[in-house]
């Protein structure tokens, strides 16, 4: 894959992560280590902490999540969860790009492009 590619793949991949760590912590209370991980995971790309963690705190100083410490033995660990105004935001951004990007995604994405 040239450099090229790899620079579009990371920056769609920046302008959709705010919106896919608002959906993984609306499932369930999730800590920094782990989105990271399974960012990486779902987008198949090395998504890392230096990209998420400014992203969590500044979705949280937005409140749309809330962050909370847990301790297990000494080790202290935050666990973020999308609040109720993430979530609406989460709702409104389905609405709004739902009918036209599920067309376009799925015209891209079933389409054959001439090299």
């Amino acid at each position: 894959m040239s450099e090229t590619e790899q620079k579009i793949i990371r920056a769609t991949l920046r302008g959709l992560s705010r919106a896919i760590i608002l959906w993984l912590t609306s499932k369930k209370p999730m800590s920094g280590y782990s989105i990271v991980k399974e960012m990486s995971r779902i987008t198949g790309q090395k998504i890392g902490p230096g990209i998420i963690y400014p992203q969590l705190y500044e979705l949280e100083t937005s409140g749309l999540l809330i962050g909370k410490w847990s301790r297990k033995g000494k080790r202290r660990t935050k666990y973020y969860t999308s609040t109720e105004e993430g979530v609406k935001v989460l709702n409104r951004l389905r609405e709004h790009f739902q009918k036209p990007l599920k067309d376009v995604l799925r015209e891209f994405l079933e389409g054959s492009f001439k090299e």
